[in-house]
């Protein structure tokens, strides 16, 4: 049973009921990230995040954490590049509690400056790790030359002068642009009563007073670079994108399927040919991301450093392949499979659901629906997915971005 409420102050609850299940996951989701920050707000978003499990008006640090553990709850958050969102999961007996100290996380942190300034460092180490990690680097990287340093190429973690120069006030002033309940969306998925769950929501939120909030949407300027980050290891990683289908795109499963064909799994053309066939890397895989402004389609690959070029070779030939409309009947039926698959999966979990609602109502005010989202992906044709081919895989747009002991950028 999905239920729906809009309070008086324009904050939107959406209860996913899942009475087989004793759990339940809690999530307070906010309609702003990584993409929506200025140049010295670059990197706030993941800061704040980091900063209210840090003390509330009534809570320590130690305390949001010794309590959570004292029900057998877990409580986490994420940055994303568009949302922000704190969620606790616990069982059911203990989802009151559970919630309230989400909420007071969330409503009520002080921000204390020796937290602040302990954080920073966490966060940079953060930054540092993230730098070792080359595979997000290359990820990172590719974003930047897709999209550029604003917007959605925006590093989640932001620069590391950013971070050491954050203050309370800062962090005050973004959330008062962005963390008004208009923009916030509580979603709850798992086995808990309604009534409760709209008592709870009442009780802690009536003080979430709505204001005016920043609207803005993330500007959007598609780069097409190439770039390079030198580092002294083993191998070069790979990333290659192409531009691609907007979220809720009519075409948007198509292309879904589209890449499950290519790099989606390890039955597609880039897994059977770079890897098995060629055995020029272990990881390669392909992906789509799709914001409310524009989409990507992107390539990565870890491969050996005296290979890179053989294994950008291998990639351009698959998708060249596929660009063609070289597509057996097989490899689409067997796609859409696993688009289907992914989706009752999801069904299955709870922190799945509640990302699944709360984020079908942050981006489109609806209510998502599981039947209707499987009948599309089941009604997608073979010829759609050729249709969304022409979507895909334009040069015009394509960007790049190396990592490793490469001598220079790929050639665009």
């Amino acid at each position: 049973m999905v239920h729906f409420k809009q309070f008086e102050n324009g904050l939107r609850l959406v209860v996913n009921k899942m009475d087989s299940l004793m759990s339940v996951t809690m999530g307070i989701i906010v309609h702003t990230g990584a993409s929506r920050e200025g140049d010295d707000e670059d990197g706030i978003s993941h800061f704040i995040e980091h900063m209210m499990f840090k003390g509330t008006k009534k809570r320590t640090a130690f305390a949001i954490s010794d309590e959570m553990d004292r029900i057998g709850a877990q409580v986490n958050a994420f940055t994303a590049k568009d949302i922000t969102c704190y969620y606790a999961k616990s069982t059911t007996g203990h989802a009151a509690e559970a919630f309230e100290i989400l909420a007071d996380l969330f409503l009520n942190s002080t921000f204390p400056d020796d937290e602040m300034e302990r954080e920073k460092g966490v966060v940079i180490e953060e930054i540092n790790m993230n730098e070792d990690t080359p595979d997000d680097l290359c990820l990172d990287l590719l974003a930047e030359a897709y999209f550029g340093k604003s917007g959605y190429g925006r590093n989640i973690l932001g620069p590391r002068k950013n971070v050491e120069g954050f203050t309370v006030a800062d962090i005050k002033k973004y959330m008062d642009k962005h963390y008004a309940p208009q923009n916030v969306v509580v979603s709850m998925a798992g086995n808990i009563d309604i009534k409760l769950a709209e008592e709870l929501v009442a009780k802690y939120f009536v003080t979430h007073k709505s204001h005016d909030y920043d609207k803005n949407e993330a500007k959007v300027e598609l780069k097409a670079k190439s770039l390079l980050k030198k580092k002294d290891i083993e191998q070069v990683h790979i990333g290659i994108a192409y531009p691609s289908v907007k979220r809720y795109d009519p075409l948007y499963d198509a292309t879904q399927v589209l890449n499950a064909v290519l790099g989606g799994g390890m039955s597609s053309r880039l897994f059977q040919t770079v890897r098995e066939k060629l055995g020029l890397a272990y990881t390669v895989y392909s992906y789509v991301t799709s914001y409310e402004e524009a989409g990507v389609l992107s390539v990565y690959a870890g491969v050996n450093s005296s290979k890179y070029l053989k294994s950008v070779e291998a990639i351009y030939d698959c998708v060249d392949k596929i660009r063609k409309k070289d597509m057996t009947k097989e490899e689409f039926v067997r796609g859409k499979e696993q688009l289907i698959s992914s989706s009752i999966f999801a069904q299955e979990s709870t922190s799945s659901q509640m990302l699944l609602f709360g984020k079908e109502l942050i981006y489109r005010n609806k209510i998502y629906n599981f039947e209707e989202r499987v009948n599309r992906i089941s009604s997608v044709t073979f010829n759609d997915v050729l249709d969304a081919v022409d979507l895909n895989f334009g040069e015009k747009g394509k960007a790049l971005s190396l990592v490793g002991a490469a001598d220079k950028p790929l050639d665009l």
